[in-house]
């Protein structure tokens, strides 16, 4: 029996292309291939499993912005009572909380808090301020003498201590920003390790009837691991240096697991259909693998990493880390399928379809239903261009009536702490007291600013100005707004008190960083968007020279999106299957999902057009005729790209079962948009556009042709 490395140099006959001589490099080197990949999966795997304790969820705040300025101000010069201070309450619904056992329970709960060197300061119930005037209902302030993410972890570490502390007449619930995603990183936790249990069985029984064998639906599984493990690892390290949102691990999961089965997909079809098919030797079919589909695969990770990147251009945190995160996954996965791949395929090559149905033949590659489904699109185009047409724009109108606003605390489910906290509070202080503002301003002026927030129809009540214990001539003024923090009224309020409040003043708390973070990515949207369609096109037009088809397939995607955003407001801004979903509408779409659900959408939707125009501009390299360029890639592609994209909803439609709110926001318009994009606009409108343009859809202007570099996808 020969060795892969004999195999090689017996077969590698043809002249093969960058790729195809990386694919055969792996094999050459097989074993350095193998131990270098088992030392990046076992090195940075040994990281791994503390990604969920290492990473937190703060960061979701405007960089530079007049509401971080003041919660930095409060943390340094008034003893840490800033936006991201926990803050317990407790509360006794039949007596003074401030007697008997209640008084009791605070002394402990004070004890407690000053132990972690996280707290800076406790401060006591104030009456009239953190003190109701039933007496049923006490805060303890306990100031951030840490950063943001390290108290979204004290929070975490305190939760449990302190609710021990409850009696039986006396309750206990820890409250705050830094709570709410303490609470809502454990329920989002709980939401992906359900969802992923639902979805990997399901996962591959897609992949068994797509592959047609248990074996080759098992390495996509297998390949997406690796990947996942070595990006979790990663992420763990780079936190070390640089904070990292939970959300980008909880997102690159997600979104790693959905392309790594699709390039894996790609690869193997085209794998057996070289090897089984035409009966090519190892060497060859992993060369002619990895210069057709190897290429749309490795163009495709590139058009992902170029659409995700232009998240970056947002200047929050949250955002940079969690763009951050799915690039560095995704990265992993595409390295996987270039050099993991083709060496695996070749190791197990005719086992490959071990435990196949009976009725599968390995071989296959061009589909005889999909090739009737082009000649159905190429002698019809009309009638099912406008079909597709008339349904995109209908889903889509609803997108013109979208509102959005940062998440309020209905994300939470009704017993977590931070809720149950929120609403005693409402309850015992006024709808605004959960929202209390900040304003951080010049001893000199303080008088001024205590006079406009007296005066401004917005604020319930201002607490005295506290001078700071230092010497930085501050005064940090509380004020109550008459309305709940997630009422868009309190947004006037800000805007007015900007207006009239003296210019060394800064507004601030946590509710106001949520507006200007949302004033941020209202900003930044439209620059995010063109960048991203921008370098979509160009991605294209180098991939394929071809202009015209580059700009459709370009314009194709926002269709998708588009539609996918309409089903969106009509589900969680109207409310509609909240009850079959089970989650409590708020009115409007979480304000960060427009631009990074887009850079998503479209990073998925091009993975599919580099795929179906790559095979496309193959066959027509071939046979220069139009009909057999769209009739092929659709009997060549069309079947990898139903597969992938049925693998691709069922991942994340899982994530709408279960969990909070947002994750159930990404896994409904992530999942139309794929079912859409997939169903109606590569399988009907794109082939339909290529049907219509016929030649001119492969025209290149000659200076444009010397420009651009000769990227073919034929093999030999």
């Amino acid at each position: 029996m020969t060795s892969i490395h004999d195999r090689v140099v017996v077969s590698a006959t043809a002249r093969p292309g960058p790729l195809g001589r990386l694919g055969l490099a792996v094999l050459r080197h097989a074993r350095l291939t193998a131990l270098l990949w088992v030392v990046l999966v076992v090195g940075l795997g040994i990281f791994a499993p503390r990604v969920e304790a290492e990473l937190s969820g703060a960061g979701w705040q405007a960089d530079s912005s007049d509401s971080v300025a003041a919660r930095e101000l409060a943390q340094e010069h008034f003893g840490g009572n800033a936006s991201s201070a926990l803050q317990v309450v407790v509360h006794d619904p039949d007596g003074r909380v401030t007697e008997g056992d209640g008084a009791a329970v605070l002394a402990e709960a004070t004890a407690l808090l000053e132990e972690d060197v996280r707290i800076a300061q406790v401060i006591q119930p104030q009456p009239g301020a953190t003190l109701s005037e039933d007496g049923h209902t006490a805060v303890l302030l306990a100031g951030a003498d840490a950063s943001t993410d390290d108290m979204v972890r004290a929070a975490k570490d305190l939760t449990e201590p302190l609710q021990e502390l409850a009696t039986g007449s006396v309750q206990v619930h820890p409250t705050g920003a830094s709570q709410l995603w303490a609470d809502f990183n454990e329920a989002n936790l709980e939401a992906m390790l359900t969802s992923e249990m639902i979805s990997w069985p399901v996962t591959l029984a897609i992949l068994v009837l797509a592959f047609g064998a248990l074996v080759a639906a098992g390495l996509p599984l297998l390949l997406t691991l690796a990947g996942l493990v070595a990006s979790a690892g990663s992420l763990v390290l780079i936190n070390q240096f640089v904070p990292v949102s939970i959300w980008a691990m909880n997102f690159a999961m997600m979104f790693a697991l959905a392309l790594g089965i699709d390039y894996a997909l790609f690869l193997v079809v085209r794998y057996r259909a070289a090897r089984m098919g035409r009966e090519r030797s190892v060497a060859d079919a992993v060369a002619e693998t990895m210069d057709t589909a190897g290429k749309a695969v490795l163009l495709s990770g590139l058009t992902v990493l170029v659409s995700l990147s232009a998240v970056m251009l947002v200047p929050s945190p949250a955002f940079r880390s969690m763009a951050g995160g799915i690039m560095l996954a995704v990265v992993f996965v595409l390295a996987a399928t270039l050099t993991l791949l083709p060496l695996v395929l070749a190791k197990l090559d005719l086992r490959i379809n071990k435990l196949a149905l009976k009725w599968v033949h390995g071989g296959e590659h061009r589909s005889p239903r999909f090739a009737r489904w082009g000649e159905r699109l190429w002698s019809k185009p009309w009638r099912y261009g406008l079909g597709s047409l008339v349904v995109l724009f209908a889903l889509a109108a609803p997108i013109l009536g979208l509102q959005t606003a940062m998440p309020s605390i209905k994300v939470l489910p009704d017993d977590a702490s931070a809720r149950v906290g929120y609403d005693t509070v409402q309850t015992a202080f006024g709808d605004g007291a959960p929202g209390t503002l900040q304003v951080v301003v010049d001893a000199d002026d303080a008088d001024d600013a205590a006079e406009v927030l007296a005066a401004d129809v917005g604020i319930a009540g201002a607490m005295p100005g506290q001078p700071a214990a230092d010497d930085s001539g501050l005064v940090l003024i509380s004020a109550v707004p008459t309305v709940d923090p997630s009422d868009p009224a309190i947004g006037d309020t800000v805007d007015r008190l900007r207006a009239d409040l003296p210019p060394s003043a800064y507004v601030g708390g946590a509710a106001v960083e949520n507006l200007d973070l949302k004033a941020q990515l209202d900003e930044s949207t439209p620059l995010v968007l063109g960048v991203i369609l921008g370098l979509g096109f160009l991605l294209l037009l180098v991939a394929l020279q071809a202009p015209l088809i580059a700009l459709l397939g370009t314009l194709a995607s926002l269709l998708s999106t588009a539609a996918a955003f309409g089903v969106a407001r009509l589900v969680f801004q109207e409310g509609w299957g909240s009850g079959l979903l089970g989650f409590e509408h708020q009115g409007f779409l979480d304000a960060w999902a427009p631009v990074f659900f887009f850079a998503m959408i479209f990073a998925i939707a091009m993975d599919y057009t580099v795929f179906l125009l790559a095979s496309a501009k193959e066959h027509f390299e071939r046979s220069g005729d139009p009909r057999e360029a769209m009739v092929g890639a659709m009997a060549h592609s069309g079947r990898v790209i139903f597969a992938a994209a049925a693998v691709m909803v069922a991942v994340f439609f899982t994530f709408a079962l279960s969990g909070p709110l947002p994750p159930k926001e990404m896994g409904i318009v992530l999942g139309v948009a794929v079912l859409l994009d997939a169903f109606l606009v590569r399988l009907v409108l794109l082939p339909v556009l290529l049907r219509l343009t016929g030649r001119a859809a492969w025209w290149s202007p000659r200076w444009l042709r010397r420009a651009l570099p000769d990227i073919r996808f034929s093999h030999g």
